[in-house]
């Protein structure tokens, strides 16, 4: 096999990006954080080989990211962390539960954060791949 072309689960090569999903939690250091919540945004890339869904068109070959972000949801609205580094991780084993995804980039942002100046968004990134 040509080293300059791919083949195969786990290239890396495509990538399926569901950005903005946007949910309630109750994540946080302060105690106002986790009683009253607040919203948090998220973004996955998922790397997967997306070639036998396309030669089938096959949804059954790929990822069903409506289903994703349905357990993605349920996280970020699920047992409450101190911290967003903590929310990525469990965020990142959920797309990697998936058997397609070889490699995944979680973006947790937190535009409520409890900072006295005036910012943007906060946001934690990691990548995870499967072992």
């Amino acid at each position: 096999m040509s080293e300059d072309r791919p083949s195969g689960h786990g290239t890396g090569s495509d990538r399926i990006a569901l950005r903005g999903l946007r949910c309630r939690g109750r994540h946080g250091v302060y105690e106002f954080e986790r009683r009253d919540g607040q919203d948090f945004v998220v973004d996955v890339v998922l790397s997967v080989d997306t070639r036998p869904a396309a030669e089938k068109d096959d949804l059954g070959r790929t990822v069903h990211y409506g289903e994703l972000a349905d357990r993605l949801v349920a996280v970020v609205g699920g047992e409450p962390v101190r911290l967003i580094e903590t929310l990525a991780q469990r965020l990142a084993d959920v797309c990697l539960i998936e058997p397609l995804v070889s490699e995944v980039e979680v973006t947790v942002h937190k535009p409520q954060a409890p900072i006295s100046y005036p910012f943007d968004d906060v946001t934690v990134t990691i990548q995870r791949r499967r072992p």
